[in-house]
């Protein structure tokens, strides 16, 4: 596979989903993702970290590169230290992180993620829970699993 790596697999996800139930309503919160994003829009998230927006200027959202954490994202202690574990584990830098929640039977629309941010960022999804999550990028297909980290190329 070119598009895809699993990174590791057998993560529990228990204590990152306590973590999301403790607060009331946490995927209600915040609806640009399905009011801004058209192929996300089926798809419900709680942002941890978000673009810099006095960095936006004259530039598109889409490639703004500075971020940071949101105003929301110390309810989530355990979520945060997941992200900067992994990425110093994988020798990167964060930058826009969130928790994404896709109810049953819903979907994120076919898409290639554009704009300067995303061609110099690598994507990762890690799978809190799921019967199987199913991703295409290019030619290739997988079906994510609970408990995997994955990589994929967000060109595709």
């Amino acid at each position: 596979m070119k598009y895809f790596k699993l990174l590791q697999s057998g993560i529990d996800p228990g204590p990152l989903l306590a973590e999301i139930a403790a607060i009331d309503n946490a995927f209600d919160e915040n609806r640009g993702r399905q009011e801004k994003i058209a192929v996300q829009r089926e798809a419900k998230a709680i942002p941890l970290r978000g673009l810099r927006v006095s960095a936006v200027g004259e530039r598109k959202r889409r490639d703004v590169h500075e971020s940071r954490w949101t105003n929301g994202s110390q309810r989530y202690p355990l979520a945060c230290a997941f992200l900067e574990q992994a990425a110093s584990q994988y020798g990167g830098l964060l930058s826009r992180a969130k928790i994404v929640c896709l109810p049953p039977g819903h979907k994120v629309y076919p898409h290639t993620d554009r704009g300067e941010y995303y061609r110099l960022r690598n994507r990762y999804h890690l799978v809190l829970k799921s019967t199987g999550s199913w991703m295409r990028a290019g030619d290739e297909e997988v079906r994510m699993r609970t408990g995997e980290l994955w990589w994929f190329d967000n060109d595709q």
